[in-house]
């Protein structure tokens, strides 16, 4: 047999044959652990580009058992996918030709959306219920033939769109910059060589290399093990040996996954995403593996079948692909929208029974503003917060940006609402405050942090310290031994594996041992049941079973002395109490009995900055949770480096340590860490916590942290995640330790602040102008010119524009929307706005003329203190605890020149909308519009006044603690009834039986405890 030019797994680019090979072969070259030796030495890794074509090899006849096309399981049509893409030479895979001709038809392997239509998402902004009252407000200015309305509305909608759309790409593209260090990657086979890609650029007929912590690029069918692909043809004599000529008639009459092809397990696959299965499912030779499952066991070649939109995950997607998840922040904004368009309504109608008894008509001719039409014309417009849509969507891209920034990128914008908010509904009150016939919203902030322990609160940093070996044994035997149960892709070595292995380098006579012609038949990866890596390795014909692993696990394996094990056990015991995690060491010669080594102690040190980061979390009344399978005795004195705690639990006990529900419960809440955790219990700790009330967030970077990271309320994928932990987060940090995680917690909450004051702001806004218009309608007859009242909200778009880019504080525990002190808030300031308008226009009653003594405009006057009004009141609902922006200080500043501008000059205030019959006394009104300059400062500084008085009032409302207690949404106490009655039942089983007598079934309920003991 021609020898391959390199080894696929070890890295070796020197002549090295493939495992199946005779046992004294490549010894001279320093066998098949020569890489590693060469590696320990040199701290490198290994990478090879290709792999030579094994010659000599005929080509089945007979058509390759993967081109069986899989049953589509939701009925419809799939892509058909040509037999001869299907006729792919494994060993030489496709041309780079042929690939561009295939993905013209299939397009990229990937479910995003195709690139979006710039011009369509240009039309989204003009889509909403907010919006589209302002497009019956554009379509009534046209019928009043107000030309100059029409133009202006016009010019808001677009500028809120074309704002909107530029700074939702511009933080866009930002974090698309950082998506590509986390695109799924795939190893593939092409022009004969081995070569690393992104997954979007795999197509139908590609052979792909599936292994252990890997997500499934695409739909394929696994061809061969990657250690033994010679053996694939008897693999394929012995399937068609099976089905005959009917294999492809087989595949489409049975349902997938309940016929398996011959021989071993060649992959686990993690499928519960699509199953709900908690178990890896066992692979074979010819079965299907699916899009976006996790393989958590193995290595083995495959055949793509189809690309991910064609995929079963993506034929499945596409049933719901116009399921949108609108997210909290969003949700709320459209309670307020709506809230507010009821409103517009009521005052619609208060106004229109005044205008009756003001004998206006309804419609008048073209040249006169005084009709109703007209009047409903200006509530609409100054009662339907237009930016509302644009300032949320802003806000939440900026808010990405920032994040990304901090080195978090974002997968999911509702992910930075978990982060600072969680939703929960309330029972139905403050109804009216909170959108008519809607329950009450309120959102509390994460407030607990599941959090791993290696590299997120350690420096996953191991170090290997002075082993203990057992007696008889030469420590240069066990430190070879536990490098040969060790990963030997040096490519990707898993940091135990990795640490394992480099200790090799104060050991000289293992690196000896390991030169001497060993090969691998089999490799066990790590599994989080047997806690234990095996290989299965030959040297001059004897064969080696080594295995490393948990000390518990290793010595479960042997049939020591009880001394010795008392003495291993104590020893573990040691360790763990100075921090230290052990290793178990363990070796069978042929079929005999297992022996002992040893143990390696390893310590992997806690980050410089955990301990600092844990106290500044729970100062932001975040309680953080340790979940590691580390030993108990590990757990606590971790946890006692980092401040965390002492109350620290065996897993076990969540599970077999026959609690009550209330009691299991109670226990999860009040935890500081668990140890011994296995998958199912972070899932299991991350729902007992959400039953309780509580929003989570969890840390994983695992395949096996898939599903709990999907179940918690903001899944983090932490610094070397795996792509599986990366498609399962919604955040995904490139940066690793908790600190991370912390800063993006304080920018979530940061943007809370943000749209918190704009909310409020708003509200008061559109209740300011809604007061003094309908009530100055009813009482004199008088209103502000529609012109200037679109310039008024013109302006007030244009000043809060700013508002997604302004300094925020952070609140020191977790945010909570408290919409009914929300709404209370906002109707004082609203009431405060309107009395400060009225004031100043009840001046103008007096002898002197009183604001306007000097000379000036009614509308010019009203118009330049309503605008100032308004536009400073954003720098009391922000709050005080930082200084504001430039970016906002500038929007305010300019519109405030603006306003002045149009004051003087009289622009647009043309004398329309004045009282039919002003006061006698009222001798200095403007005849041209003018306002002189002493007036126009005489307004700056009243306005300046009534904001004052708003922000004292406002300071006082805040300190109301009766407010905070009507808004803050309570947490969901433990229902104890309920939890003891689910927890008995958990423990229940329905067993049938039959009397034979009265030919009856007959069901009833048996304890699980004892069938377990049965088993046991």
């Amino acid at each position: 047999m021609a020898p391959l030019n390199g080894d696929i797994e070890n890295g070796n680019v020197e002549k090295e044959y493939r495992r199946d090979a005779l046992p004294g072969d490549g010894i001279e070259a320093g066998g098949e652990y020569g890489d590693l030796v060469r590696y320990i030495s040199q701290y490198k890794d290994g990478r090879r580009s290709s792999i030579a074509t094994i010659e000599g090899e005929e080509e089945p006849k007979k058509r390759h058992f993967w081109q069986s096309k899989p049953k589509n399981a939701a009925g419809g049509n799939i892509f058909d996918t040509p037999d001869d893409w299907l006729n792919t030479d494994w060993k030489q895979g496709l041309r780079s030709s042929d690939v561009e001709a295939r993905r013209k038809k299939t397009g990229w392997n990937e479910l995003t959306t195709e690139k979006e239509n710039m011009f369509l998402k240009f039309l989204s902004y003009f889509q909403g219920p907010v919006l589209y009252v302002m497009e019956i407000a554009v379509l009534l200015a046209a019928g009043l033939r107000d030309w100059i309305d029409f133009g202006v509305i016009i010019g808001i909608l677009l500028l809120n769109a074309v704002v909107g759309w530029y700074q939702e790409k511009q933080a866009a593209d930002v974090v698309a910059s950082l998506k590509g260090d986390i695109a799924m990657r795939s190893t593939v086979v092409r022009d004969g060589q081995e070569i690393e890609i992104k997954a979007r650029e795999l197509v139908p007929g590609d052979i792909i290399i599936i292994e252990d912590g890997q997500v499934v690029p695409a739909d394929a069918r696994i061809i061969s093990a990657y250690d033994n692909p010679n053996g694939y043809q008897e693999y394929l004599a012995e399937l068609e040996a099976q089905r005959g000529d009917t294999a492809e008639e087989g595949s489409d009459d049975g349902e997938e996954g309940e016929k398996h092809g011959s021989g071993y397990a060649l992959l686990a696959i993690d499928q519960s995403a699509m199953t709900g299965e908690s178990l890896a499912v066992d692979k074979y030779v010819a079965d299907a593996i699916y899009y976006t499952t996790g393989c958590k066991r193995g290595k083995a070649y495959a055949i793509v079948t189809h690309s991910a939109k064609m995929s079963f995950v993506g034929r499945t997607a596409s049933l719901v692909s116009g399921a949108k998840d609108q997210g909290h922040f969003k949700a709320i904004m459209n309670s307020i929208g709506t809230s507010l368009l009821v409103l517009v309504v009521g005052w619609i109608l208060i106004a229109w029974i005044g205008g009756f008894f003001h004998h206006l008509r309804i419609a008048s001719p073209e040249h006169s503003s005084v009709n109703l039409l007209h009047y409903a014309l200006i509530l609409l417009i100054v009662g339907v917060p237009v930016g509302l849509p644009v300032v949320t969507t802003t806000t939440l891209a900026v808010g990405a940006a920032y994040l990304a920034k901090e080195k978090a990128i974002v997968q999911k914008l509702t992910a930075i609402e978990s982060l600072a908010l969680g939703l929960k509904l309330q029972p139905l009150m403050w109804t009216a405050l909170n959108g008519w016939g809607s329950p009450r919203i309120n959102f509390n902030g994460v407030d607990v942090l599941c959090s791993d322990k290696t590299g997120t609160l350690t420096a996953n940093q191991l170090s290997i310290r002075e082993p203990f070996v057992a007696e008889g044994v030469d420590v240069n035997w066990m430190m070879a031994v536990a490098a040969l149960a060790s990963s030997h892709n040096v490519k990707s070595l898993d940091p135990i594996d990795k640490v394992t292995i480099l200790t090799l380098k104060r050991y000289p006579r293992a690196k000896e041992i390991l030169a001497t012609g060993w090969k691998t038949e089999k490799f066990t990866p790590f599994d989080p049941v047997s806690k234990r890596i095996t290989a299965v390795c030959v040297r001059d014909g004897v064969t080696y079973t080594c295995a490393k692993g948990a000390p518990k696990a290793i010595l479960n394996l042997t049939s020591c002395s009880k001394e010795v094990g008392d003495m291993y056990k104590a020893k573990t015991t040691e360790f763990a109490r100075r921090g230290f995690r052990s290793l178990g060491v363990a070796v069978k010669e042929g079929n005999g009995d297992w022996e002992l080594l040893g143990m390696l102690p390893m310590f992997d040190p806690p980050r410089d900055d955990t301990a600092a980061t844990i106290a500044e979390a729970q100062v932001l009344g975040l309680s953080v949770k340790m979940l590691t399978g580390d030993a108990i005795a590990i757990a606590k004195e971790t946890c006692k480096m980092l401040a965390l705690g002492t109350k620290v639990y065996n897993s076990e006990r969540l599970i077999h340590g026959g609690l009550t529900g209330t009691t299991q419960h109670d226990l999860v809440e009040k935890a500081d860490g668990f140890a011994e955790v296995f998958p199912e219990h972070k899932y299991q700790v991350v729902e007992m916590l959400q039953e309780r009330g509580h929003l989570t967030a969890m840390t994983g970077d695992g395949v096996n942290d898939a599903p709990s990271l999907k179940k918690s309320d903001c899944g983090i994928a932490v610094e070397g995640a795996t792509e599986a932990a990366q498609a399962a987060a919604d955040i995904v940090f490139l940066a690793p330790g908790l600190n991370t995680i912390v800063s993006a917690i304080k920018i979530a909450r940061q943007i809370f602040q943000r749209m918190k004051a704009y909310i409020q702001y708003r509200i008061a806004l559109c209740l300011h102008l809604e007061i003094y218009l309908v009530t100055s309608m009813v009482i004199i007859n008088e209103t502000i010119r529609v012109e200037l009242i679109v310039f008024l909200a013109l302006f007030a778009d244009l000043a809060t524009i700013a508002v997604a880019y302004d300094n925020a504080h952070f609140e020191q525990r977790p945010v909570e929307w408290q919409l009914p002190k929300i709404w209370i808030i906002s109707v004082v300031l609203g009431i405060l706005l309107a009395l400060g308008t009225w004031v100043l226009r009840g001046t103008m009653f007096l002898p002197n003329g009183g604001i306007i003594e000097n000379f000036g405009s009614i509308q010019g006057i009203l118009f330049l203190e309503v605008s100032l009004t308004e536009n400073w009141l954003i720098f009391v609902t922000r709050g005080n605890n930082t200084w504001p922006s430039w970016q906002l200080v500038g929007a305010i500043f300019g519109v405030d020149v603006l306003s002045t501008l149009f004051c003087v000059f009289g622009w647009l205030t043309g004398g329309a909308g004045e009282p039919s019959h002003p006061a006698d006394h009222a001798i200095n009104l403007s005849q041209n519009g003018h306002t002189s300059i002493v007036t126009v400062v005489v307004v700056w500084v009243y306005s300046i006044g009534v904001i004052i008085v708003i922000a004292i009032v406002y300071y006082l409302l805040e300190k109301m603690t009766w407010l905070d207690n009507l808004g803050r949404a309570k947490r969901s106490h433990a229902d104890t009834q309920m939890e003891n009655i689910i927890g008995h039942l958990s423990k229940l089983a329905i067993q049938h039986e039959r009397d034979d007598e009265s030919n009856v079934d007959r069901w009833h309920l048996a304890p699980k405890a004892s069938e377990a003991e049965d088993d046991d």
